[in-house]
């Protein structure tokens, strides 16, 4: 994985990252079932193999499934056992 610094802050930034709108489970937000379809368990895979290949740079947004998806990554990061300083988190 290719790593970029954003700007002064000495953090280091993967070049690709993970979108999250298809976090969320379609029967819980029937007008994102068409896009959000991904459960926790499904979430926390993606999360995982994503951080193996070096991805630390995450999208979300409060909109995206009405907040689901934000709620599912959060979970997510907390379930894999990693640190909030570990990764860049746009939302």
């Amino acid at each position: 994985m290719r790593y970029n610094q954003l700007g002064n802050t000495g953090m280091f930034v993967s070049e690709l990252c993970l979108g999250t709108m298809t976090f969320g489970a379609a029967g819980e937000n029937a007008q994102w079932g068409l896009i959000a379809s991904l459960d926790q368990k499904a979430v926390d895979e993606i999360v995982a193999r994503s951080l193996a290949a070096g991805v630390n740079f995450f999208d979300t947004a409060d909109v995206y499934s009405f907040g689901a998806s934000e709620r599912l990554l959060g979970q997510s990061l907390r379930n894999l056992g990693v640190k909030r300083q570990d990764v860049i988190i746009a939302t």
